[in-house]
């Protein structure tokens, strides 16, 4: 029978070292997710509904196209991943990162 004397401790768990048995840590504080701050590429905190303005000439991938410097957008969506600005310039919907925009 395990006595629980050998207890190996995990962030999320603990375990018996002797048979192995499993169980939740109860004294782990829950971390609160801290909001997500996007800033452009002149430091100005981004929000969901904000304009934007292409800082340089962006080439679209899989299309001769390319987004000129300068060019406006409709109200940006904030979304997760390495894109963190989903918008409409000249008709096309784009993904595109912070630090090639700026706040208008």
């Amino acid at each position: 029978m395990c006595e629980m004397n050998e207890i190996l401790e995990f962030p999320a768990r603990w375990e018996c070292a002797t048979c192995g048995h499993e169980w939740e840590r109860t004294d782990a504080p829950e971390a609160p997710e801290a909001p997500r701050v996007v800033k452009d590429a002149h430091g100005n905190v981004l929000a969901d509904g904000d304009m934007v303005r292409l800082i340089k000439d962006l080439p679209l991938k899989g299309s001769s196209q390319v987004l000129k410097g300068g060019t406006k957008s409709k109200p940006i969506r904030l979304v997760e991943g390495d894109h963190e600005i989903d918008c409409k310039m000249d008709g096309i919907a784009v993904a595109l990162k912070a630090c090639f925009v700026k706040k208008v």
